[in-house]
């Protein structure tokens, strides 16, 4: 068993919800006096607004994107000849880590950015910022995402270069290189970069939110996530008016298995998000249905399936009237999966309906995925076969469809769907007794999620393919297979229920009666006292036994 997860295991029941949770009375005090950080952006605004221009980017760095818009045209009315306002503006509408413009937010900020160079600034570093944000939305008709944010992200290298006294310059660099990144670089060249890039900032800047945010997001990986517990448990009070930066210490949180914590950062978030509902409907939407989905990965893993339904209910609420978002639709069709396939509902996961209405696609396929591969899961394991082989061959169209698009932003969201669909058929032929083959492409969705790794949109996958295998090789027969499968689970994603729970089952199997006393320790543990859910009753049930 891996000792430093063992560990963090051990030391969830005494910690404490540090920066989310614990600080809540402060948020609230807080969103009040408006804290978003500290920024030090000179321009040649008139004295009267830079506080607030610099707010505005405060905002921006938090991914405050549509408050952000607001505060930099409060500014540019006040002062129609600060170009920059008009920078601040086209640069809300560019999502890095998030996903393509839509044709509306693409038009929206290119006319912003024309409007930008139109106005102009009396200084070339000013000027040089504005062509920064111009080099991504010039050519829009003609060249593609990637190029374009590429060539946002060499003239940000360029701008660092020339002025290097501005070291706003390497922090949207830094994240410029994290939109960029090659999707299936495993040796995270460019987060590392990004690193390189922000961390001799962090004793300059500590209030800065983008350094703590961006270094989340470079460190967001199963082997480099403990880096970051710095920067995860100072964000949220270094902008605690901001949802997104509520929330966004839970990533690492959920790498690392600390369901306390990752818990309350995220009730923190979606509370913060619903009290910005009146100004901003569609982003507090956004916000909140993002943070719920973390909560109901938090609850799952605690065994606490009352809390997680009521989730699903606030989830469905939301859903009508809803805009079209990728994380706010990515939230709502996984949430439900994730409530009927985590407890191992496979009947009712089978009967999940289509995301869009009538089976047609909507503009984030890969959020149409999920109910697709919930249901051939849950036709699989329930041996609906007929149903299943289905509901497989709609993967393959999904992912066929993905392949073929632009891909719409830094995520090889075609290798994603395609390792659900060899997933999911791994786990229809093993309920048609084709044991060999069910092995093999378990085992090939295993090695190609590990080639495309994890969205910042989702706290994890909706069933991990390696915990499946395992679960697979347990109801061969080959417990010691299943084991280490299992606990390899558990070294990528720490105190995951559903994998403690089956490594103690194949533990016990394999005669290993010393390690299925621990993992059953762990899973009595990590569980909320008085869960019902199966696995954790029969944990306490073999602990309570001589």
């Amino acid at each position: 068993m891996n000792i430093r997860w063992l560990a963090f295991a051990l030391l969830i029941p005494v910690l404490s919800p540090i920066g989310a949770r614990a600080d809540h009375e402060g948020v609230e005090e807080a969103d009040h006096a408006e804290v978003h950080g500290s920024v030090s952006f000179p321009t040649s605004c008139v004295a009267a607004v830079q506080a607030r221009f610099e707010r505005a980017v405060a905002q921006l760095h938090s991914f405050g994107y549509a408050v952000a818009a607001a505060t930099f045209g409060e500014v540019a009315a006040e002062d129609p000849a600060c170009g920059m306002t008009h920078w601040g503006i086209a640069t809300t509408f560019y999502h890095p880590l998030w996903a393509a413009p839509t044709p509306a937010e693409l038009a929206a900020g290119r006319a912003a950015a024309e409007r930008a160079a139109e106005v102009g600034a009396p200084t070339e570093r000013e000027r040089a910022w504005i062509a920064a944000i111009g080099a991504f939305y010039a050519e829009s008709e003609s060249l593609d995402h990637r190029t374009r944010a590429l060539r946002y992200r060499d003239a940000l290298a360029a701008l660092a270069e020339r002025f290097p006294e501005d070291d706003e310059t390497r922090i949207f660099h830094a994240l410029a290189l994290l939109g960029t990144a090659p999707p299936r670089d495993t040796t995270y060249a460019q987060q590392h970069q990004a690193v390189e890039l922000l961390t001799p900032l962090v004793s300059r800047y500590p209030d800065h939110p983008g350094i703590a945010h961006y270094l989340i997001h470079s460190l967001d990986y199963p082997e480099l996530a403990h880096l970051a517990l710095d920067a995860a448990r100072r964000y949220a009070r270094i902008a605690p008016s901001s949802a997104h930066a509520l929330h966004m210490p839970s990533h690492i949180f959920v790498r690392l298995g600390l369901w306390p914590e990752a818990i309350a950062s995220n009730l923190d978030s979606a509370a913060s998000a619903r009290s910005l509902r009146e100004r901003f409907p569609v982003a507090a939407a956004f916000d909140e249905l993002h943070a719920l989905d973390y909560l109901e990965y938090g609850y799952l893993q605690t065994g606490r399936d009352d809390e997680a339904l009521a989730v699903l209910r606030r989830a469905e609420a939301l859903a009508a009237g809803q805009g079209k978002s990728f994380a706010a639709d990515y939230a709502l069709a996984a949430i439900p999966a994730r409530y009927l396939l985590e407890r191992g509902e496979w009947r009712r996961a089978a009967e999940l309906p289509d995301f869009a209405p009538g089976g047609e696609l909507s503009p984030y396929p890969y959020a149409d995925a999920i109910p697709v591969f919930a249901r051939a899961v849950g036709a699989a394991r329930s041996r609906q076969l007929t149903q299943a082989d289905a509901e497989i061959a709609r993967l393959a169209e999904i992912q066929r469809h993905l392949a073929a698009a632009p891909p719409p932003g830094p995520f090889d969201w075609a290798g994603y769907v395609e390792s659900g669909r060899l997933a999911a058929a791994g786990l229809a032929a093993h309920a048609a007794g084709r044991n060999d083959e069910a092995v093999r492409l378990l085992r090939e969705a295993v090695e190609l999620e590990a080639r495309v790794g994890k969205h910042p949109v989702t706290p994890g996958t909706v069933l991990p393919p390696r915990e499946l295998l395992a679960e697979v090789l347990l109801e061969l027969g080959r417990a010691e297979e299943a084991l280490a499968a299992f606990e390899t689970t558990l070294v990528e994603s720490p105190n995951r229920l559903r994998s403690l729970a089956g490594a103690a089952r194949a533990a016990a199997l394999a005669r290993r009666t010393e390690r299925a006393r621990t993992l059953d320790t762990l899973v009595a543990t990590i569980a909320a006292p008085g869960s019902a859910r199966p696995e954790v009753v029969a944990a306490r049930s073999r602990l309570a036994a001589p």
